[in-house]
Order: structure tokens, then sequence, then C-alpha cells
């Protein structure tokens, strides 16, 4: 991780699945051995760990950008393959919070933010093979982690596409994603283009 002096503690887990402990808040969980399958678009994908950070997902990738609407996962954990960040919210989450979370994404950047249902913690933080679970979403290793893992070294498709994609929210794929402000771009590594 970077910057501050923070220090972040990783946990290297076996066969896929990450074991949390009483100071998990803030600590990155790392997954090993996750598939990059591909399966249809409508299975239901039983991940070991949720939000999911990787495995397999559906054909399509979901749009980078910022959701006000929970998001289908198997079509994320794609976009995650491509070397975004799923940023989920618990839906409770203060306004004032949501918009924090908001900021963080620019248009291009590999972000996937939205709310979902029965997190860990108020606010995950998810990437191919790597996540954190924190309580304010103002903390900032939350960018520490952005900064670490957006196109990070973990990226199975780095650089892949991350527009172009799906950018309907749920079951009916209604909605888009929308861009908004943020922090620098520049701290992160790559950007999403249409067509590639």
């Amino acid at each position: 991780m970077v910057g501050g002096g923070a220090v972040a503690f990783s946990l290297l887990s076996q066969g896929g699945e990450g074991s949390a402990s009483a100071e998990g808040i803030g600590t990155v969980r790392h997954f090993t051995d996750l598939s990059a399958d591909h399966v249809d678009e409508g299975e239901t994908i039983e991940y070991e760990v949720y939000p999911p950070a990787g495995g397999p997902h559906y054909p399509v990738w979901q749009d980078c950008g910022v959701y006000e609407e929970p998001l289908i996962p198997e079509y994320v954990v794609h976009s995650q393959e491509h070397g975004a960040v799923w940023i989920a919210y618990d839906p409770g989450l203060s306004e004032a919070g949501v918009q924090i979370l908001h900021s963080y994404y620019s248009p291009g950047d590999y972000l996937v933010i939205s709310p979902a249902e029965d997190l860990p913690a108020p606010v995950v933080a998810s990437a191919w093979g790597s996540q954190m679970h924190l309580e304010d979403p103002a903390d900032p290793r939350l960018v520490e982690y952005l900064v670490e893992y957006v196109q990070g070294d973990g990226t199975p498709e780095p650089g892949a596409a991350c527009s172009g994609g799906r950018s309907g929210t749920g079951a009916t794929g209604t909605g888009t994603g929308t861009g908004g402000s943020g922090i620098d771009a520049s701290e992160f590594t790559g950007t999403a283009t249409a067509g590639e």
C-alpha cells in the first residue's frame, strides 16, 4: 500500500477463501486460485466471499461508473477481471457518506460504485483477488486501496475495457452508470475507453 504511513495487514488464504479476524476493518484480505471461467448469463454463482473478489462471471462486464441501485455481482466480477475495483456500500449509508464514495469516481476510472445488500461492513472495496472492509467512506485507507488495486498487479486482463459492456442495474437491466467528479484520477493506473 502507499502513502501516509498506514499499515495494512495481508491475510493470504488458500483455495479462494479469506479468513476474517476481529480486527478485519481496514485489513486487506487476499484470495487465490480464482476461476476466471465464463458462465451463462442468468446463472447465479455462489461466491465464497461477498461481495465477490473474483471468480466465475458472465461474458459481459459491468460498465465502470456510479450506480444508485444494486448490481448483479456476476457482471461486476468481469469488470474486476479487467482491473476495476467495486466499492459496494450499505444502502443505509448516510447521503453524505454516499456522496463521498461517489466523489472517488471520475469518467474513465476503473471503479464501480453501488449499493449492495447484506454486506459484512458499511463499505467494502473489492478487486480481483483482494478485499477490504471499512466502517467510514472517508477512511484514507480506501484511497490507498484504490491506488494499489485499480489495474493492480493481480489484474488478470489489465487494460481491457470497462465501458461498452452492461450499464444496467438489477435483473431487468434498467438504469445506467453515471460519472462524477472526484479524487485526482492520475493516482490510478489506466483508464477505460470504449472499443477496447
